[in-house]
């Protein structure tokens, strides 16, 4: 055992010892006051200064008396060390974000049961805490008559942990007084802790909570801000301890809607490397039972407590519902809306509605761009060149259609005619009403009623092509219909060809010219496929056997052969299902004109065929007999002629 006169003499030799860079002498009212300016003088963080007493300072009385502390403060010599691993000055950057290289530090606490040290280790490539500094630290807590083989084991293991190293005589006198400060509305509970005087205790993390807790601080309290004061206690300085929860207002109800309300927005798609400008999205499309919107419940909110217990109430969100208008259901509970029809869904007035009309107040063009709708379409304009319009119910045009792709399930009304310029399209699931057809495909579900004429186009109708009106004529093209095809005028005085054909289904009678066609293409096929079969056979006979690169491909030949005779097999069958529909058909079909014939005009009637030679007037052509019969002008059922 040391006494306090050799244990200052211990700490004047091992200063001495580890004093190997510059050391300054300062007075200051504080200790840390001191440090702050011999970091100045250093040019060293305070955290890398190492100090000895010299004088220490008292408060004095009302300002008599009053002396300051006097310290030799310097930087402590490193242990062997290469020159690249020297701790550099840490810059003001680097200070602001918090250290990386932190030293090793010692703390001393006093307990009722006596004296406690505990080192921790640095932190990168901070310094080590050294045995000089725990000497240090444990006289100025006036802690003497220990064992300083056993302080520098502490020191030498720093494993962060409190080791008992002697005696105190404890005086609760001087035990560190704790003051507590409740700011921010009571959320927030600060301490601040006097340095405890000679024998006195150092508060436990037990300790301040029990202080807390008498000051009526029952809420929020930091317990790791307790446990890191009581293992490395900071005096005179506030510590944040305590902090209330804070309540928090429920979210508002929100709307979450399924589709895109923005219809400015525009979306372009590439074709082939290229932007199509033509196909523009500006029709949100929705089917028949499918969800629309979704309502996201307002949440209650959670309520929050001060430091001292009080609840701070939260406010619930705001509620909000679905509002729906026509062709939209809302769920029962009001938590989603779905579609009852296909169409178009719109945001009108605040509410979701499904239109089953898509109204164009113009022409269809680059504004529009292609139309693709749910529903009926109507362009108050024309159709332009080059675009299209599609709908799942009918399409009306008040203008013209041009060169371009019209297609609906229901039915197409043209006001102005369609004038297709050989390239054009139209098809639809029902009738096609338009003042005339020029130089265009048309196919329709059930009839085709034109006013004007019809001018080299190709028609199909699976009921009747009417074509009535003060200049109605059909002239050039190819028309067919199941049941009736009948005009004013057929053909022309130019004797241009006029090809007309009834009796049978024009969309199986072009069905079945495509499987003739893949017929005569697979016999072909399959002849070759044969015939190279057969001399690979016959060479396999003379040679016995075929190299590898012959007898794959003879595998190869048989499996295509496999498979043109699968492809014939469906065909022929097809085929066979094809005829036996045309057979079975009742409608034998008739051809009439309510005025003339002229020659150039070929008719068909089922399998029946006539060439017109010469000029008929008031005519109806039939089938009787096997071949076409003339009879007088048989009227058409006015009623196709009104639009449903």
């Amino acid at each position: 055992m040391i006494d306090l006169d050799g244990l200052r003499e211990y700490m004047r030799r091992q200063s001495e010892e580890d004093r190997k860079n510059r050391t300054v002498q300062v007075e200051a009212s504080s200790v840390d006051e001191g440090l702050r300016q011999a970091s100045i003088e250093l040019s060293v963080p305070v955290a890398l200064l190492a100090y000895e007493v010299l004088a220490r300072g008292t408060p004095g009385t009302l300002g008599m008396g009053r002396r300051p502390w006097r310290l030799s403060v310097y930087v402590p010599g490193r242990e062997a060390k290469a020159p690249h691993e020297e701790v550099a000055e840490t810059p003001v950057a680097a200070a602001e974000t918090g250290p990386v290289d932190v030293p090793g530090e010692v703390f001393v606490r006093i307990a009722g049961d006596g004296a406690f040290l505990r080192v921790v280790k640095p932190r990168g490539r901070g310094p080590r805490a050294t045995e000089v500094m725990a000497l240090e630290r444990l006289s100025l807590r006036g802690v003497s008559g220990f064992d300083t083989s056993l302080v520098s084991r502490v020191v030498r293991h720093a494993d962060g942990e409190w080791v008992r190293v002697a005696d105190v005589r404890y005086t609760p006198a001087n035990d560190s007084v704790v003051s507590v400060e409740a700011s921010d509305g009571e959320m927030k509970a600060s301490i601040v802790a006097s340095e405890p005087g000679a024998g006195g205790a150092d508060p436990t993390s037990d300790y301040l909570r029990g202080v807390l807790q008498s000051h009526g601080v029952v809420h929020g309290i930091k317990d790791d801000a307790l446990a890191e004061f009581e293992a490395a206690p900071r005096y005179n300085r506030p510590i944040v301890v305590a902090e209330g929860t804070r309540a928090h207002d429920g979210a508002d109800a929100r709307i979450v809607y399924q589709f895109k309300r923005d219809r400015e927005g525009i979306s372009l798609k590439e074709k082939d490397g290229r932007v199509d400008f033509k196909d523009i999205s500006r029709i949100e499309n929705v089917v028949a039972g499918q969800l629309l919107a979704r309502k996201v419940p307002a949440e209650p909110g959670e309520a929050g407590m001060t430091i001292t217990g009080a609840v701070i109430p939260a406010k619930p969100g705001l509620d909000a519902e679905i509002q729906v208008g026509k062709n939209v259901r809302l769920s029962e509970d009001g938590l989603t809306a779905t579609s009852e029809i296909n169409g178009q869904v719109l945001v009108l007035a605040g509410r979701i509605t499904v239109e089953p009309i898509y109204t164009i107040s113009g022409d269809v063009n680059l504004h529009t761009g292609n139309v693709l709708f749910l529903g009926t379409v109507v362009v108050r304009g024309s159709v332009e060149d080059d675009f299209s319009v599609k709908a799942a119910g009918n399409i009306e045009v008040f203008g013209s259609v041009g060169k371009c792709t019209l297609d609906a399930e229901g039915d197409i009304i043209v006001h102005q005619g369609i004038a297709a310029k050989g390239e054009g399209s139209v098809r639809c699931g029902g009738s096609v009403y338009s003042k005339f057809i020029q130089h265009a495909r048309v196919q329709a579900g059930e009839n085709v009623i034109v006013t004007d004429g019809i001018i080299h186009s190709q028609v199909d109708a699976n009921r009747t092509i009417l074509c009535q009106g003060r200049r109605a004529q059909i002239v050039g093209g190819r028309l067919r219909a199941s049941e009736e095809i009948n005009s004013k005028i057929l053909g022309s005085v130019a004797g241009t060809e006029t090809v007309l054909e009834v009796g049978f289904d024009p969309k199986s009678k072009e069905r079945l010219a495509q499987l003739e066609t893949e017929r005569h293409t697979v016999e072909k096929a399959l002849e070759e496929v044969e015939r190279n079969i057969r001399t690979l056979e016959n060479l396999q006979k003379v040679q016995r056997q075929l190299s590898a690169e012959k007898a794959q491909y003879l595998a190869e030949q048989s499996e295509q052969r496999r498979e043109l005779l699968g492809r014939l097999e469906v065909a022929t069958r097809e085929t066979g299902e094809i005829n036996t529909y045309l057979m079975s058909l009742t409608a034998i079909g008739k051809i009439s004109a309510s005025e003339r014939v002229f020659p150039g005009v070929r008719l068909a009637i089922k399998n029946a065929n006539l060439a017109v030679r010469t000029e008929f007037k008031f005519v109806t052509f039939f089938l009787q007999g096997g071949e076409v019969r003339v009879t007088k002008y048989e009227s058409f059922n006015e009623e196709l002629m009104r639009r449903r």
